[in-house]
């Protein structure tokens, strides 16, 4: 076995384990390249039959439209069940409020949507693709990492998994985060969608795209990030390393049309796969405290 049949075949032991372990889980899925991942790995583990959970995507209505068009045609491939929380419905009942300013982002909003979504349907578990090398919050996390009543994660209460154990049991209320791409990093992902042909959306790849720079970062010239007379629209060669609310994701200079190009400049780089993500710059804890209110 080389590194990846390593990883592939730990996450297809932690799917089966949430399957195993759990009444109702469910995977949450952005439409970034690590839910892909998730999916491709949960077809590996459960065909010719259907996946033993639901998708979940939390939409904040600030999404790429790339990735929606992908969200719907890949789920229209696989043939499986996905449930979409709408963040305006949470703005509409009055559960949260939208933020204003130049710089005003849904993306914090999702944690009352996620939260409420998990309660609705009664998930005791989520599995989500967070990776370790992503950022320092998320390198502190278990794999089974276990949440409150209130979907809040205290990274003094967590259970050790050792020998590959894995600990599901709960009280009534708690749920379980999974994180079954946990030990990969980005290089590893990359290398595994190269190796198995995974289709992604087209904003992986550099294209052509209408941006502006705020904060010293590519931000795509979408009409909610509140643009101004200070706000210049430059159109350049670009993409994105990670997918998330338009509004808080930012662009990398790129010319990298194919899977090799993108490992390439991966390779290359001096700066994080997150680093690229306005929302974790608030604060040295941005993520941690985030996780903290059930973000996941």
């Amino acid at each position: 076995m080389d590194y990846l049949d390593h990883l592939e075949a730990e996450a297809i032991y932690i799917l089966r384990e949430v399957a195993g372990q759990f009444e109702k889980p469910a995977l949450l899925f952005s439409g970034g390249k690590d839910s892909i991942t998730l999916v491709h790995l949960a077809k590996k583990a459960f065909r010719p039959g259907k996946f033993p959970f639901p998708l979940v995507h939390i939409d904040t209505g600030h999404n790429f439209p790339e990735t929606i068009a992908f969200r719907d045609s890949l789920i229209e491939e696989i043939g499986e069940k996905l449930i979409v929380g709408y963040v305006q419905d949470s703005i509409d009942q009055g559960k949260v409020v939208e933020q204003k300013g130049k710089n005003a982002s849904r993306n914090a909003l999702q944690t009352v949507t996620l939260l409420e979504t998990i309660s609705k349907h009664g998930f005791d578990a989520c599995i989500g693709g967070a990776r370790r090398d992503e950022e320092k919050a998320r390198a502190k996390e278990r794999i089974f990492s276990v949440r409150d009543e209130f979907g809040q994660w205290d990274p003094k209460r967590q259970r050790p998994e050792l020998w590959s154990i894995f600990n599901g049991k709960i009280n009534k209320g708690e749920n379980v985060r999974v994180f079954p791409i946990s030990n990969w990093t980005e290089l590893d992902v990359w290398n595994y969608i190269k190796r198995e042909q995974i289709a992604l959306p087209s904003i992986y790849f550099s294209h052509e795209r209408e941006v502006i720079t705020r904060n010293g970062q590519l931000m795509a010239a979408a009409p909610f990030l509140n643009i101004d007379e200070e706000d210049v629209i430059e159109t350049k060669s670009v993409r994105f390393r990670t997918v998330g609310d338009m509004t808080c994701t930012a662009a990398v200079d790129s010319t990298a049309v194919a899977l090799d190009d993108i490992i390439a400049e991966i390779k290359a780089s001096t700066v994080s796969e997150r680093g690229a993500r306005m929302d974790d710059k608030v604060s040295e804890a941005a993520m941690e405290e985030r996780k903290k209110q059930g973000y996941f």
